[in-house]
């Protein structure tokens, strides 16, 4: 039987897969990835992508912009309604565009969310992921997988012909029903199951029901069923999600019954549809009791289910594959020890918990009958969970007196260690950038010039003796403040520094010059490397 070799393998190509995959070929990691169905999903699924998740993607050249571009031809604005349908004449607006909840985000990131439907963004994905050489086989199941102490032997199968892989490593980004969770014993935890739902693709003719350049989610509250529908452009394709009631099958959605499930949600008998697609999924709320067996690591939904409800699912997913790849391609490339990788489940994992959570909460809220019992409550401040999540494990240096939280207000930034690295606009060599722009392809040292040199010339010798990747940066010397704030937002003073990992969280942070700087950062550096 052929054997191929290759450090790491991902199975699964949805959005988990496709940001591991991507993010690990863009840092020249070799990475197979395997996925049972011919390609990526043609349903849009979930639909939207938060702005922590454009950070960690928009290192990769073109990224940003190909999603952006996407947006820009399907609308400016997006809204959330709870209605009877579409003619409902007083819907209950979550978000409007009225609503400056989140205007926030320019002041706090240079990312911006995109607005896109999942299908869209993976097909941006795998062409970004294929270019950079990654190697992608759809239609290409896991049929069996043993560990041992040096690394991974898999089974796949592509049209009935079998093959062997030996990877180092393996991400299982397999969904929901993972079969990696079940093979390797993994416990999981949550609500389980809460229902099953119908997804219609449909085209219609939806002008004058809904604005023009403006995407709502209407989550859908009538006297024959509850669900939700996203309207789009107005004339093409939209989808409608319908809640099967208990003991129902996708197999009573004939053509028929889908077509008067849309005449429903739009709340209009008469109207034309033509039926495109149709799927059933389910509902979950389900969290993988660790996220690590052996070298398999879990993410997307393989590592927590969760109810579309909040709409975070997708973003958490994305992170998962991007904060995967950074961690394997330090332990890959000797920058790290193996126990570095512990760090994944340490972080990731406690913050996949309370996204779950804060949408099973909106669910209970925003889709009766559910019932709310044992259910979390809302979270009071949607916006830590957003883009303000902390981290806490061995590869954060956690100042004394801190507080543990695993969120914060990102409105006030304090550069802390374990909290994401704060905005602050620079002028480089007469062009506007984000300190963001700094971070993504190694560890960053930041320091003021007030006092600061001393940790540069630190870090030229640490980056020497230990051969990692590491870029010296002093503001107001090749970095220009323009707005004065970057001492405030990162919390340093003259001769402090600040040391930020890959993923644009801040690792460690010193107020005052050491006697011994070099021996300082070196030590610093092994203690968060494992090594």
């Amino acid at each position: 039987m052929e054997r191929e070799r290759v450090p790491v393998l991902v199975v699964g190509g949805g959005y988990a897969g496709l940001s591991a995959a991507t993010l690990l070929a863009w840092r020249e990691v070799p990475v197979m990835l395997v996925e049972r169905h011919p390609g990526t999903s043609i349903q849009p699924k979930a639909f939207g992508v938060g702005p922590r998740a454009v950070e960690l993607l928009r290192p990769v050249p073109g990224i940003e912009q190909t999603l952006s571009d996407i947006w820009v031809g399907i609308g400016d604005n997006m809204r959330i309604a709870i209605a009877k349908d579409l003619t409902d004449p007083n819907p209950h607006m979550i978000m409007s565009d009225e609503q400056e909840e989140f205007a926030f985000l320019a002041g706090v990131t240079p990312a911006a969310p995109v607005g896109a439907p999942q299908a869209e963004i993976e097909r941006v994905l795998r062409a970004k992921a294929e270019e950079l050489g990654a190697d992608l086989r759809f239609s290409t199941e896991l049929v069996s997988l043993e560990q041992d102490a040096d690394g991974v032997t898999a089974r796949i199968r592509t049209a009935g012909e079998d093959r062997l892989v030996r990877a180092d490593y393996v991400v299982a980004a397999d969904g929901y029903r993972s079969s990696l969770r079940r093979l390797l014993g993994v416990p999981t935890s949550g609500k389980g199951e809460l229902g099953q739902m119908c997804s219609i693709m449909f085209d219609a003719d939806l002008s004058g029901l809904v604005r023009e350049r403006e995407v709502t989610l209407w989550y859908l509250q009538n006297d024959v069923f509850t669900g939700v529908i996203v309207t789009g452009t107005g004339v093409g394709a939209h989808v409608l999600g319908v809640n099967l009631a208990e003991g129902e099958s996708e197999a009573g959605f004939t053509t028929e019954r889908c077509v008067e499930s849309v005449r429903i949600a739009i709340g209009r008998p008469d109207l034309d549809v033509r039926i495109l697609d149709k799927t059933t999924f389910a509902m979950a709320h389900m969290l993988a009791d660790t996220y690590r067996a052996g070298r398999v690591f879990f993410a997307g939904d393989a590592a927590h289910t969760m109810p579309p409800t909040g709409g975070q699912g997708g973003s958490t997913a994305l992170q998962d594959g991007c904060d995967l790849a950074w961690r394997l391609w330090l332990v890959i490339t000797g920058q790290a020890g193996p126990d570095f990788l512990d760090t994944y489940d340490a972080e990731r994992r406690p913050i996949g918990t309370l996204t779950a959570d804060a949408q099973l909460a909106n669910l209970g809220v925003r889709m009766p009958p559910a019932a709310r019992v044992g259910y979390p409550e809302p979270l009071e401040d949607p916006v830590g969970a957003l883009i303000g999540y902390r981290y806490h494990s061995t590869a954060i240096l956690d100042e004394p007196g801190d507080d543990g939280s695993i969120l914060e207000d990102p409105r006030v930034p304090n550069g802390r260690p374990g909290s994401r690295a704060p905005h602050v606009v620079l002028d480089w060599e007469g062009q506007r950038i984000s300190t963001i722009d700094l971070f993504g392809s190694g560890f960053v040292l930041l320091a003021d010039k007030d006092g600061g040199q001393v940790w540069m010339d630190a870090g030229r010798l640490v980056k020497e003796r230990l051969g990692v990747r590491l870029t010296r940066l002093l503001v107001d010397e090749e970095l220009m403040d323009v707005d004065g704030r970057f001492r405030e937002r990162y919390g340093i003073s003259g001769g402090g520094a600040v040391l930020v990992r890959p993923d644009g969280y801040v690792a460690w942070r010193t107020q005052e010059p050491s006697q011994d700087p070099a021996a300082t950062l070196e030590r610093v550096m092994r203690q968060i490397l494992s090594r």
